[in-house]
């Protein structure tokens, strides 16, 4: 999951306890007509029973051991990515498929070196990366010692207009509030200001802890102006103190490089039709992204292995996804849609994202397709479908589950800008547990799920299991489903003659033929 592009504070969202509504698995999700085709016979399993999480491991395994072998990550153009790639193609083609890779060309940023920040006046200190601030992700390199001005600071959308910068003085470094509008507009109206660099500091909402920390964030593209996020304390403190000053070094670099998806069909199924499930491949330059991607990745090569073995043919195409470049600004997705035509993109009936499931002290969240939460904005017609299908799927297991915001942070927000239906499953990044949490989850209230996101602690020793079982089984059990009918996401069928229709409450023959 990449860095945060936006500026809204994230919330615990409000929890949806589904309750136990008897009867598990297929046999229950064909009772409601909403399941995968009928097995072949009592002693045949659905996908979501034959993705099993022993394969699973066996996969994260794998990518854990190639990125040992290849500099410690998976991260877009380095040897680690390719040889994952490679291992991706080839269980793909030993399962029958046909992969193809689809290259793109892109920028990417990297620092070089160490950035430093300190507050030079009053009293100097010197400020921690990684504890106190992080450089954001397209920030340009650049040295800056000046004189620190708070913008708008009090309010919840500082720097978010060009008013907010009236008199500011040129040269001076900008401190801005995080909140309502994305890093890259505050720190392009600092720079159009005549600022010489930008501080963006968390917003401390007292509710949320997560709001006082440090934050990874993105400009997207190459900034104009060097800037940092720094902690809510390391923010305040500056806006309170008279006549602040800092410094400020950062060696980055933006250079032309070009990468490559993974892209598979299964075989069968009707074209105009597709669901593609996605997930994606590369990791951060820190460790080697187990759970942050390669527990998606795994589960995915799974399901796509295994739903090459049901006797059942799709009526739906479907398609299976490993994204590159993710972690950079989710541009193998991105490019993805980008170069389909109006005709190809009508023919997708949804979306399925997998971004982290395996959490280490996870939550099992779904995407909120129903677009209830602040940072969800509105998600395409039928992606409510998409989020009630899982949520049935774990009522049936007596599964709390809850919503997470559709917050652009994963490669389900190209498909999302394009109209397409969208959903998925994620098991919590950097966002805190609570109490009433840890009750239905287990784990420990007061702690990130992951509190190795984005670190060389990412690896196969910190994986929580039972979230990869869990969540590999929705991912498997919506990628059958679907491959039957999208008929409550888009109204498409493949099952019935003109004159026909369908109601939730049948099943057997008239389901699957």
């Amino acid at each position: 999951m990449r860095r945060n592009p936006d500026t809204s504070p994230r919330r615990t969202s409000p929890v949806r306890r589904r309750l136990l509504a008897g009867g598990t698995g297929l046999a229950a999700a064909l009772a409601l007509g909403i399941g995968p085709a009928a097995p072949a016979s009592a002693d045949s399993a659905g996908l979501d029973e034959l993705v099993t999480v022993d394969a699973v491991r066996g996969h994260l395994e794998n990518f854990q051991t190639i990125a040992d072998y290849n500099g410690g990550n998976r991260a877009t153009n380095t040897p680690g990515y390719d040889v994952a790639a490679n291992y991706v193609i080839d269980q793909l083609k030993q399962a029958g498929y046909k992969p193809k890779k689809q290259s793109y060309d892109f920028e990417l940023w990297r620092e070089r070196t160490d950035p430093v920040f300190s507050r030079t006046a009053p009293d100097p200190r010197d400020y921690v990366a990684e504890e106190d601030f992080l450089t954001m992700t397209y920030s340009p390199g650049g040295e800056v010692e000046a004189g620190v001005v708070p913008v708008d600071t009090d309010g919840t959308d500082s720097g978010c207009t060009a008013d907010d910068f009236a008199g500011f003085p040129a040269g001076e470094i900008a401190l801005i509030k995080r909140g309502s509008c994305a890093f890259a507009e505050k720190v392009q109206n600092a720079a159009d200001a005549g600022a010489a660099a930008a501080i963006v500091y968390n917003s401390g909402a007292s509710d949320a802890p997560e709001d006082q920390d440090v934050f990874a964030g993105t400009l997207e593209t190459e900034g104009a102006i060097p800037a940092v996020g720094t902690s809510h304390p390391v923010g305040a403190e500056l806006a309170a103190a008279e006549g602040a000053e800092a410094h400020l070094k950062i060696d980055a670099a933006v250079e032309e490089k070009t990468s490559y998806n993974i892209i598979a069909d299964a075989q069968g199924g009707a074209k105009d039709n597709v669901v593609v499930v996605g997930a994606h491949l590369d990791g951060v330059p820190e460790g080697a992204g187990i759970n942050d991607n390669a527990s998606g990745s795994g589960a995915l090569l799974e399901t796509a292995i295994q739903f090459a073995e049901l006797d059942a043919k799709p009526k739906n195409k479907v398609r299976f996804a490993w994204w590159g470049t993710e972690e950079e600004g989710l541009i193998g997705s991105t490019e993805y849609v980008a170069g389909l035509n109006q005709k190809q993109l009508d023919r997708i009936g949804l979306y399925l994202n997998f971004d982290m499931i395996g959490s280490p002290n996870f939550g099992r969240f779904i995407y909120d397709g129903r677009g209830e939460l602040p940072g969800s904005g509105n998600p395409p017609a039928g992606s409510a479908a998409i989020q009630k299908l899982f949520e049935d799927y774990y009522e049936r297991q007596g599964l709390v589950t809850e919503p997470t915001e559709f917050s652009g942070r994963s490669d389900y927000a190209a498909f999302m800008e394009a109209g397409i239906p969208s959903g998925g499953l994620f098991s919590g990044g950097d966002g805190v547990k609570t109490e009433q949490q840890a009750e239905w989850y287990g784990g420990t209230a007061g702690e990130d799920y992951d509190p190795n996101y984005h670190t060389a602690a990412d690896d196969i020793d910190n994986i929580n299991w039972t979230s990869v079982e869990q969540l590999s089984a929705g991912m498997a059990y919506a990628v059958e489903s679907y491959s039957v009918s999208t008929l409550p996401v888009n109204g498409r069928v493949r099952t019935l003659s003109a004159n026909e229709s369908l109601s939730f409450d049948q099943r057997g023959e008239e389901w699957v033929r």
